[in-house]
């Protein structure tokens, strides 16, 4: 069983490379398009921050996958046949991420997770294993995400340039836009991730020290503090920015010649800093939550052999599983995370610090509206509609519709792709194992 086990670790792992191959662009993808970093910053620091969101908070994503589409409770008298399942959850996605990677397409895992889970669930069990109102809630989210996120990326992206980029003084009104962009920024990605983050401090200060804090007040004076430091940061910068503004013709950005750099003027220099940051908060969100999507299985897999029984009311995640996802991530990143990256990059629209930091910005805020509804949404649903949006108030001619029939289709077949395939592998292995 030991060597059977090592098996089913190596498929988890195989499948979070495939995660971290394709999901990864959701963070660094806009980054690398508009130069604010390079290819090789972005797979370091996104390495860094997924594998440190993973390990810290993947758990809690991981504890519910599990137990999320399928009805747990009726495989309840044949573990084995559970855990097959599990195993041919872990096949089929890893195969369909790695061709969509390969062919540099952004597919949401969670939906193919979803799909290959339902897929193995109605031949295993019947229609009855599937809970539809699971897939109605995926089927919601795949329609209504890149709209969402579009018309706010459009919003944030029109104020920026009417007032800041169309300004025949872009330098002064910068300065004076540069505390509400870091609030905004730091509020938005703050919400996200600091109450996560803080939890053990404020539980700490509570049960030992008998504070009694509220559990947003420390999130909230962090994010005030953090807003304060980046806002005089960012003026700093701007002053010696300042200085050599008087050598340089500044034009809008939107005026600018295709073939300049994104980064060729000191506001998207520091629209460039702003992104960087932006694209942290979403690295670490992404592998908090994503990671589940490459464990739960085995997870599912390593408690039904320990135990004998079907999780039903949620398991724990060993350390260890935590950090082969976040590994396998990080390593599928730095193989194969190129093509996928270009894609959203570089081959939606042209993308500059400005117009890129607008669509993360929409991208974190489309994620968090959607979970205060309960809706489960996808990170590469958000982010291309976030690209779009910002393309329809640059100019909607710039927008490579090519490009986004081939992520639409993508999209559309993951889920019912998923089922098949899962279902026609759990088939046959049940067959070869039972």
């Amino acid at each position: 069983m030991s060597i059977t086990l090592i098996f089913i670790a190596l498929l988890a792992f195989y499948v979070a490379c495939n995660l971290g191959a394709n999901d990864v662009a959701n963070s660094m993808g806009t980054s690398v398009g508009s130069k604010a970093i390079t290819l090789k910053q972005a797979i370091i620091i996104a390495g860094i921050l997924e594998f440190t969101g993973a390990v810290l908070f993947g758990h809690e994503v991981s504890q519910t996958l599990a137990t999320k589409i399928a009805n747990p409770v009726l495989f309840a008298a044949t573990p084995e046949i559970y855990l097959i399942g599990m195993v041919t959850v872990l096949i089929t996605c890893g195969l369909w991420l790695q061709i969509a990677t390969s062919q540099g397409l952004p597919v949401a895992s969670s939906h193919a997770v979803v799909g290959a889970i339902a897929g193995f669930s109605w031949v295993a069990v019947g229609v009855d294993a599937i809970n539809w109102s699971s897939i109605g809630l995926v089927t919601i989210g795949w329609i209504f995400t890149p709209i969402i996120s579009s018309a706010i990326a459009a919003l944030f992206y029109s104020q920026i340039k009417h007032w800041i980029l169309d300004q025949p003084n872009q330098l002064a009104q910068l300065q004076q836009w540069i505390p509400w962009l870091s609030v905004i920024l730091l509020g938005i990605f703050g919400v996200i991730v600091l109450p996560s983050l803080t939890q053990p401090l404020t539980n700490y200060l509570n049960e030992r020290i008998g504070l009694n804090l509220p559990s947003y007040d420390i999130p909230l004076f962090t994010g005030a503090v953090a807003a304060i430091a980046l806002t005089v940061i960012s003026w700093r910068q701007l002053e010696g920015v300042a200085d050599t503004a008087d050598k340089e013709q500044i034009l809008p950005t939107q005026n600018s010649p295709t073939n300049q750099s994104p980064l060729s003027t000191p506001i998207e220099r520091l629209f460039g800093r702003f992104q960087v940051i932006s694209a942290c908060f979403v690295a670490f969100a992404h592998g908090s939550n994503d990671v589940g999507n490459a464990i739960a299985p085995l997870a599912a897999v390593i408690y039904i052999n320990r135990t004998g029984n079907v999780p039903i009311n949620g398991i724990t995640i060993p350390i260890w599983i935590l950090i082969l996802g976040g590994a396998g991530i990080v390593a599928g990143l730095a193989l194969w995370g190129e093509k996928v990256i270009a894609t959203i990059g570089e081959n939606i629209i042209t993308l500059q610090p400005s117009s890129g930091f607008c669509a993360e910005l929409a991208t974190a805020t489309t994620i968090l509206l959607a979970s205060r509804f309960g809706l489960p949404v996808s990170t590469s649903h958000a982010l291309v509609g976030g690209v779009v949006g910002v393309g329809l108030v640059q100019n909607i001619k710039s927008i490579k519709f090519q490009t986004l029939q081939s992520i639409a289709v993508t999209w559309l077949i993951t889920l019912p792709v998923s089922a098949i395939l899962s279902a026609a592998i759990f088939s046959t292995a049940r067959m070869l194992f039972l």
